[in-house]
């Protein structure tokens, strides 16, 4: 339907596999595969649940009556009821059983795990093909020199290859933080109304033990190795906060490289793909707009905002609960996933198709040259026999004069023809190009980027081989 809002997340940025990890099919069928896991647990352990009952729960984890549930919610104002009533009518000799002793957080909290889980893997392997994408970069163009920028003004040069090292050890930082999240995810396990675990105490007739067994079976039925060792109602909301900050930090990543791109773009020394029919502008047919960087860091400004909502959220929580919570983790979950994932995507599509133009780095080289040349121009001089201080004096005096005809007549950089003239240089063309060679500005450039990727990032690749070669193709 077109006459009603749709999220521009799902209908325009995201992959189909993240919008499933956050649809409600995935929501729900997790919900009835943790009752399935309370109820063989609670059997296991004792209670009167027969395999008739388990065998019709199982039967019915996919085939969710969408209409019912949502006429039953209309009525009881209550998501987690409306959908044990829905699957009890499909599960008649089972309905009885259904939630036993749970509350509405079993099937809530732990369903955010497993789903944050899942899309935290996602957002690994699109990582890790990032990494790679920018490994395969930087290496193949680790000895191409370009002028290197401090304040955004002309520095010393460094290579290509240097330079995307910094994007690709910011990646690297991510990936590592994304881990340790990831090992440290445990499921809120079912302690019941206020954590204390009450409710399945008086299930297994005072039984505590049976009640730690109780979790620690759902844990491993679910695939984690362990629940929260306490809680309230719900699992502790720093968790959300945790998460969210491995999306916010690579966000942070996300946004420096597409803008450091875009920068590179206005200097046309780089260009994102662009396709035969593309259009990059509306008005300005000639343009070529850096559309896929624009698009990476007005995501990557989205998802370091939702970031803020998990740490509010975090400190509101009063005592053992409340449901301040609720409508706005429906959101901010959910949607930092899917932006970051959009904006991984557009990462991996603009370095794997991205063109660099050496002849147009060589031309802002020669362009500054000159200034930076004049050290070891000095040097030269000396070595000539000329004295320092006054050489100095006369490189100031020359370049002063030279940045008038650049900067107020629009002239050239003509300082080089000045020291070549001044006889107090002794320089000839052929030590003034010797001087000028830029491979003697890039310092160790070149080998810090093949001993980064040999050292760092090759071995990261080795680890994930599995999530390499992903696609990487982009909706609009």
């Amino acid at each position: 339907m077109k006459d009603i809002y749709e999220n521009p997340l799902c209908a325009r940025y995201a992959s189909r596999r993240m919008q499933h990890i956050f649809s409600p099919d995935f929501k729900f069928s997790t919900w009835r595969k943790l009752w399935i896991a309370l109820a063989e647990s609670e059997k296991e352990l004792g209670l009167p649940i027969t395999d008739q009952q388990l065998d019709e729960m199982r039967a019915h984890i996919y085939d969710i009556d969408y209409a019912k549930a949502a006429e039953y919610e209309k009525r009881l104002r209550h998501d987690v009821m409306a959908h044990i009533r829905t699957y009890g009518d499909a599960c008649p000799s089972a309905k009885g059983i259904i939630h036993l002793g749970a509350t509405s957080c079993y099937v809530g909290d732990n369903t955010d795990i497993i789903q944050m889980r899942e899309g935290l893997l996602r957002i690994r392997e699109l990582l890790v093909n990032a990494v790679a994408a920018l490994a395969d970069f930087a290496e193949s163009n680790r000895a191409v020199p370009t002028l290197a920028y401090t304040h955004f003004q002309a520095a010393q040069p460094t290579t290509v290859g240097k330079r995307a090292c910094l994007w690709l050890q910011d990646y690297l930082m991510d990936l590592e933080r994304l881990e340790f999240e990831l090992e440290h995810l445990k499921l809120l396990g079912c302690k019941g109304t206020t954590g204390t675990g009450a409710s399945f105490l008086e299930l297994f007739g005072g039984d505590g033990e049976k009640v730690l067994d109780l979790e620690r079976r759902i844990a491993e039925k679910m695939g984690f190795a362990a629940c929260m060792p306490v809680s309230g109602q719900t699992y502790s909301r720093k968790v959300d906060a945790f998460v969210l900050n491995v999306l916010g930090g690579i966000a942070q990543s996300m946004y420096k490289m597409a803008q450091d791109l875009r920068l590179l773009a206005h200097m046309k020394e780089f260009d994102e793909p662009f396709e035969a029919e593309q259009v990059g502008s509306s008005a300005m047919a000639y343009k070529r707009n850096p559309m896929r960087c624009e698009r990476i860091c007005s995501l990557s400004r989205y998802v370091t905002n939702a970031v803020r909502n998990t740490a509010d959220t975090a400190s509101a929580q009063w005592l053992e609960r409340t449901l301040d919570d609720s409508a706005n983790r429906r959101i901010s979950l959910p949607e930092a996933f899917l932006a970051t994932d959009g904006a991984l995507t557009l990462v991996i599509n603009v370095i794997r198709g991205g063109r660099i133009y050496p002849k147009v780095m060589e031309k802002h080289l020669a362009e500054e040259m000159p200034f930076m040349a004049t050290e070891n121009i000095l040097m030269h001089a000396v070595t000539q026999g000329g004295d320092r201080q006054e050489l100095h004096e006369a490189i100031r005096q020359h370049a002063q004069a030279a940045a008038v005809k650049v900067k107020l007549e629009g002239g050239e950089n003509d300082l080089l023809d000045r020291l070549l003239a001044d006889p107090a240089f002794h320089l000839t063309r052929a030590d003034l190009d010797q001087v000028l060679d830029v491979n003697k500005f890039v310092g160790l450039a070149p080998e810090q980027t093949e001993a980064f990727i040999r050292t760092y990032a090759r071995p990261v690749l080795e680890k994930y081989a599995a999530d390499l070669g992903v696609e990487a193709e982009t909706n609009v």
